[in-house]
C-alpha cells in the first residue's frame, strides 16, 4: 500500500511589488523585474490525523505590516474543512509574525518549536530593533503563555513529530528555524519555509535580506537537499511559483497540492 500522507500549501496572503533586493542579499544586477511574494500555511494530512504547520497572520497584523490579507489562515482551513478545534499538533517553523500568529485560536493544539527560536525571541538580541522586526511581542507572549500552559514541545535539533513526520533545525533566517521533512508517495518532500523564500535563494545560494547567521543559512540549505533527496521535493516558503506548478485542489481557497509531483523539474 502507497503512503497516504498529503500535503497542501495554503496561500492566504500576498506583498507587491518587490524588487530583487527586497529578495535577494546580493540580488543579480541584471534581474529588474520584480516578483510577489506569497504567504503559505501548510496542512499535512494522515489517514484520522492534520497537522498544521504555521499559523500566518491575522487582519489586524495585516494592517500593522501592510500586507495584502486574501483570508485569515483560520478561516481558509475552516473552508478547507479542517476545524481549528480538531487540530492537535502545531508546527511552528519559527517565531516571525507571518509564521506564528494566531496562535490563540488553536485551543487543543500542541506547538512544537525548536528550543532555540524561544531563546532567541526572548532573549538579548531582541534588543536590536533590526532583529526584533519580524517578530511580534504578542505572538512571542503567546507561545510563552503556552509554555506555561504545557502545550509546547520543544525539539533540540532533529524530531519526530508523527510517523513520516519530522522536524530539523537549521537555523540562519531565524536562530532556531526548523524545516519539515514528510514522506510521501512521491519521496520526501520538505518544506523549507524561510531557509528558502524563494526557489532561487536555495539554487543561486543567495541568501533572503532577513538573515540572522549567514552560515547557519548555508548549511541550511545542504540539509535541505540532503533530506529532500531530489531538487523536485523541497518547497521555498513565500514563492508564488509554487502555485503555478503544483495542482490547486479548491475553488474556494488558495490550495495547491504538495504530494504529487510538479508540472516542471528543477533537475539539471
Amino acid at each position: 500500500m502507497g503512503n497516504a500522507t498529503e500535503i497542501y500549501a495554503l496561500r492566504y496572503a500576498t506583498m507587491s511589488p518587490r524588487t530583487p533586493h527586497m529578495n535577494f542579499l546580493q540580488p543579480d544586477p541584471h534581474d529588474a523585474a520584480a516578483q510577489d511574494l506569497d504567504y503559505f500555511v501548510w496542512l499535512i494530512r494522515q489517514p484520522g490525523r492534520d497537522i498544521l504547520v504555521d499559523t500566518g497572520f491575522n487582519a489586524a497584523e495585516a494592517q500593522a505590516r501592510n500586507r495584502r490579507l486574501t483570508r485569515d489562515p483560520v478561516d481558509a482551513l475552516e473552508a478547507f474543512g479542517v476545524k481549528a478545534a480538531d487540530i492537535r499538533d502545531v508546527i511552528v517553523t519559527h517565531l516571525h509574525y507571518d509564521h506564528a500568529g494566531n496562535l490563540d485560536r488553536f485551543p487543543n493544539a500542541r506547538f512544537h518549536l525548536q528550543e532555540r527560536e524561544m531563546a532567541y525571541a526572548t532573549g538579548r538580541c531582541m534588543c536590536n530593533g533590526l532583529l526584533r522586526h519580524p517578530f511580534s511581542v504578542e505572538h512571542v507572549t503567546t507561545m510563552v503563555r503556552h509554555v506555561y500552559g504545557e502545550r509546547v514541545t520543544f525539539h533540540n535539533g532533529d524530531g519526530e513529530i508523527a510517523p513520516d513526520i519530522t522536524v530539523h533545525r537549521v537555523g540562519g533566517h531565524s536562530d532556531g528555524l526548523q524545516v519539515v521533512r514528510v514522506a510521501t508517495a512521491r519521496g520526501p518532500v520538505v518544506l523549507a519555509s524561510d531557509a528558502a523564500h524563494y526557489y532561487a535563494n536555495l539554487q543561486r545560494r543567495s541568501p533572503f535580506p532577513i538573515v540572522y547567521n549567514i552560515g547557519d543559512m548555508a548549511l541550511g540549505w545542504e540539509i535541505i537537499e540532503r533530506l529532500a533527496g531530489h531538487p523536485d521535493r523541497f518547497i521555498p516558503g513565500h514563492d508564488p511559483l509554487v502555485t503555478e506548478i503544483y495542482p490547486r485542489v479548491s475553488d474556494g481557497i488558495d490550495a495547491y497540492a504538495l504530494h504529487v509531483p510538479p508540472s516542471r523539474s528543477f533537475a539539471k
